[in-house]
């Protein structure tokens, strides 16, 4: 095996075709997708999180999708630990790792690993989502701003799972979560081989293909799904069904708004999504952008391209 292969990493914006780029990659070099979407993880998540079918695959072997309980809090450290062991199984057989999703958080943590924090108090944290909850994440922003306005520097305004996570943090242990930070173990080996390709479709084209395919989502049984997995007792205020189109379903089954507000608030919670995974990779200094959708011709070849000139 030559240890010096480099490793891809496929991302971009929700609906901008990320699997197809990734399938059509690993045909072209001998490679295996591991995926790095953090509700595509789940099990019995199914219908909104454009899970890739066994077609979409076209027998390239996808790992660290649906293996993880829905009501599991499994975090990104969690994610970085399995797939560290994935992408050194997929090399240690001579094939190509590629990472493909838009969870950036979990792609950081991979590359600049997070350090050793305490145990998840439940009773805080269930306080805490019922501050951003009842107050807006903006509220619970300005609260961490005031306690560590470093660590807030570098989060969103709207992020309210990690501004929380931080408050936590500082809560339990009385310290700066940013001084924290610092407390970091060496990343693995190959992450200096990782490199990071973001696509970037014609926002007006985006937008058009996610309301289209949140209307799918409702059409192919997204309501039903959620009725399923509450029935069998996954958590409505856990990360699974908390997740874009989920969450707005399970307001419209406890009454609290209609299917059709249901349905275009889960639209425009997309698209603010998929606005705010630009913005992300946009502070990654060294993503290769990539002007398009990944199921367009030429995109494969550009990747290998701007990959021998790295």
């Amino acid at each position: 095996m030559n240890t010096f292969k480099p490793i891809f990493a496929i991302s971009g914006p929700t609906a901008s075709g990320k699997t197809a780029l990734g399938v059509g990659l690993a045909q072209s070099i001998g490679g295996e997708v591991v995926n790095f979407d953090s509700v595509q993880i789940y099990k019995g998540i199914q219908v909104a999180t454009a899970k890739p079918s066994e077609e979409e695959k076209q027998g390239i072997p996808h790992h660290l999708i649906g293996y993880v309980d829905p009501n599991v809090n499994y975090t990104a450290a969690d994610w970085a630990e399995d797939a560290t062991k994935k992408i050194e199984d997929i090399q240690s057989r001579g094939s190509v790792p590629i990472l493909v999703g838009g969870t950036g958080f979990y792609l950081r943590s991979l590359r600049n690993p997070l350090f050793e924090s305490p145990k998840t108090d439940h009773e805080l944290r269930s306080r805490l989502q019922s501050i951003a909850e009842m107050k807006g994440s903006p509220y619970v922003y300005r609260m961490l701003k005031r306690l560590d306005p470093a660590a807030a520097k570098k989060l969103f305004e709207n992020d309210a799972p990690r501004i929380n996570r931080a408050l936590e943090v500082i809560f339990q242990t009385g310290e700066a979560f940013s001084r924290q930070q610092r407390n970091r173990s060496d990343p693995p080996e190959f992450v200096a081989r990782i490199r990071l390709f973001v696509l970037n479709p014609p926002r007006d084209l985006l937008y058009e293909k996610i309301n289209h395919r949140t209307e799918q989502h409702f059409e192919n049984g997204l309501v039903e799904e959620v009725k399923q997995l509450i029935a069998a007792g996954v958590n409505q205020t856990g990360k699974a069904l908390g997740a874009h189109g989920y969450r707005r379903v399970c307001e419209y089954l406890r009454g609290e708004r209609s299917l059709e507000s249901a349905i275009e608030k889960s639209k425009q919670d997309v698209r603010n999504y998929a606005k705010r995974q630009l913005t992300w990779f946009r502070r990654e200094a060294d993503a290769v952008w990539l002007n398009g959708f990944g199921n367009e011709a030429g995109i494969v070849e550009q990747i290998l391209a701007e990959t021998v000139s790295i």
